[in-house]
């Protein structure tokens, strides 16, 4: 009977093109408008590391102005550390792993002297970084923990970089002029795009990944400039870049990994205790208040996902829902003018039930073809987003599968709604009045 109902329902759409397409039209558009935003929302706040986000975590100490809380917030924490404080925690090595890290940039020159030089961005970090956050390599592979000890000129590279410079042949062990000095090239970076970008979200959830990456320490060797977020209480206690690095601003993140509950319960000890020694130096003048934030929780924090975009999401279903009573219509004027064929049908001996499966199965196929329509309107309107914003939101602006199916279920889902209220007004025609107008 399933198939049957089926070849009705495309018989009453030829039968009614007009109303059928109308009614298409106006699902396509509630799912194109939901889906766009569904979909951006979606990707915006999709857990970047599913399978470890849960045991990598981002540390927040309060060494906050004594007088005035972080934002005017007492709640609320500063979102870095200090240079001191994050290269303390690191080198104490109380987690499985750990890494300070902090965004700078500087001057590549390529070895071709017919080719420019050029700045490229700089993630500064330990090598525990690389593992912790699972970085796959196209070549080669992290510097170890003496060229961090050790302040070695050691380099990663990106894919695009050694590309770039290297033409994207194995670079390892070659050198590179960064800052007008050389380094060797000890691992080239596949591609790696994580969407959010969660181990900075300071400096931007859905930038690029950085060009280089180059230990931590190099930063006060080479006095490289601060790119991310700089914020400051007070002024730094002397001239020069070391009384900057060594002062109450905060520029620097830090992230470690613990595996387990008890790991993560005596980290924060841990880290209670390094507040208190610190206080005792006559730093961190406010209460003691650490904080553990896991990947998840971090980006609710950091609100990744704005408000305007969840704004624009729930706009976008109130359209879905006034395209809807707009099919709820259309619907009734269209099984209204079938009030004979229904009677008849009732007459002949077909029960509401038949009557009732007949013309649900019809708004499904409504639904399921405007969901198709829909898709390609969210495809549309996908595009749109990237000519507006550029590139950075590429990512942000596929359609997966799962959204895909997502699509096809509120479309079949929503139609089906929709045509409640009118099927059951068809059930409820009278026979005997239908026939004896015929």
């Amino acid at each position: 009977m399933f198939n049957y109902y089926i070849k009705l329902a495309f018989k009453s759409f030829k039968r009614n093109p007009i109303l059928s397409l109308l009614m298409v039209t106006a699902i396509a558009l509630g799912i194109g408008a939901s889906m766009t935003t569904i979909t951006v929302n979606y990707l915006m706040s999709a857990n970047p590391i599913p399978h470890k986000s849960e045991q990598l975590f981002h540390i927040q100490v309060d060494n906050w102005d004594p007088n005035n809380p972080f934002n005017d917030d007492e709640d609320a924490l500063p979102n870095q550390l200090t240079w001191t404080d994050a290269t303390n925690l690191t080198h104490a090595k109380k987690a499985l792993r750990q890494s300070a890290m902090s965004m700078s940039g500087a001057i590549i020159e390529p070895q071709d002297s017919e080719s420019k030089p050029f700045e490229a961005s700089i993630r500064l970090a330990y090598t525990d970084f690389f593992a912790m956050f699972e970085v796959p390599f196209l070549y080669g592979g992290p510097w170890d923990n003496n060229s961090d000890s050790n302040r070695e000129q050691v380099v990663v590279l990106s894919k695009r970089t050694n590309e770039s410079v290297f033409g994207g042949e194995n670079s390892i062990g070659k050198n590179i002029v960064i800052a007008g000095r050389h380094f060797q090239v000890v691992g080239v970076i596949d591609t790696w795009e994580v969407m959010p970008k969660f181990y900075d979200v300071n400096n931007g959830p859905f930038n690029e990944t950085e060009e280089l990456f180059m230990p931590f320490s190099l930063k006060e060797d080479l006095e490289l400039p601060n790119w991310g977020n700089n914020n400051c209480w007070k002024s730094p206690d002397g001239e020069g870049y070391a009384a900057f690095l060594r002062s109450e601003c905060i520029n620097t993140q830090m992230w470690v990994e613990l595996p387990n509950a008890q790991a993560e319960a005596d980290y924060l000890d841990f880290l209670n205790n390094y507040v208190r020694s610190q206080k005792e130096l006559g730093r961190f003048p406010r209460p003691l208040h650490n904080r553990l934030n896991d990947v998840m929780e971090w980006m609710e924090r950091r609100e990744v996902v704005e408000e305007d975009a969840k704004m624009m999401m729930w706009l976008s279903f109130m359209f879905l829902l006034v395209c809807l009573l707009n099919t709820i219509g259309l619907l009734l004027a269209k099984f209204t003018g079938k009030s004979s064929e229904i009677g008849l049908r009732l007459a002949v001996g077909a029960s509401k039930a038949d009557v009732f499966k007949q013309h649900i199965v019809e708004t499904a196929c409504i639904g399921l073809v405007g969901g198709v329509a829909g898709l390609g309107l969210t495809l549309v309107g996908l595009q749109g987003i990237k000519s507006l914003y550029g590139d950075f939101v590429d990512d942000l602006a596929s359609l997966d599968a799962s959204m895909i199916v997502v699509a096809l279920v509120i479309a079949l889902v929503s139609s089906i709604a929709a045509g409640l209220y009118p099927t059951w007004r068809a059930c409820n025609i009278s026979p005997a009045s239908q026939l004896k107008s015929q």
